[in-house]
């Protein structure tokens, strides 16, 4: 059974419009999967330390057949063949791919929380997310597009699809 999943990208080192342009290639040959849309690309402050660039976020919808903790390890894996590095927390890395919502479950343990703990206050991975499914919702019915209302401005900046390949 297929299911629907949404991948927040971002990086912010080494040409990050270019490395999620690669990332999501990559998401699109994961086994079992098949990539349904990719949103736009943002640039935006980062969170945590201000002392890096900034970033640039976007989402894509998958369907997958992958449990989440397999797809979890996919992601790992595509992160690592980009060079990612875990040197500091919320610091600059080459690519980040975050696992936002994997249908409806809701998801708690040492590895993978689903939705994702921090989605309600990142206005970089909420617009992303409405502009792949206007009426997207958590598992809990709260509208995607609510939370980015009450969301905390972060400097989002939607980027010309020139900017990207």
């Amino acid at each position: 059974m297929m299911t629907d999943v949404f991948i927040g990208l971002g990086s912010n080192l080494k040409d990050p419009a270019a490395q999620l342009a690669r990332a999501v290639s990559a998401l699109a040959n994961l086994p079992e999967t098949v990539l349904v849309a990719q949103s736009p690309f943002y640039a935006s402050r980062p969170v945590g330390p201000q002392d890096q660039p900034d970033f640039v976020n976007g989402a894509v919808w998958l369907r997958t057949s992958l449990p989440p903790h397999q797809l979890l390890d996919e992601l790992q894996n595509v992160e690592q063949q980009h060079g990612r590095e875990r040197l500091r927390h919320w610091g600059p890395r080459t690519l980040d791919l975050d696992i936002l919502l994997f249908g409806n479950q809701v998801l708690d343990d040492d590895r993978l929380t689903i939705p994702h703990r921090e989605l309600r206050n990142r206005d970089f991975a909420l617009q992303p997310l409405m502009d792949l499914k206007a009426d997207l919702a958590l598992p809990d019915g709260t509208a995607i597009s609510k939370l980015r209302s009450q969301c905390p401005d972060n400097g989002l900046r939607k980027l010309p699809p020139a900017d990207y390949p």
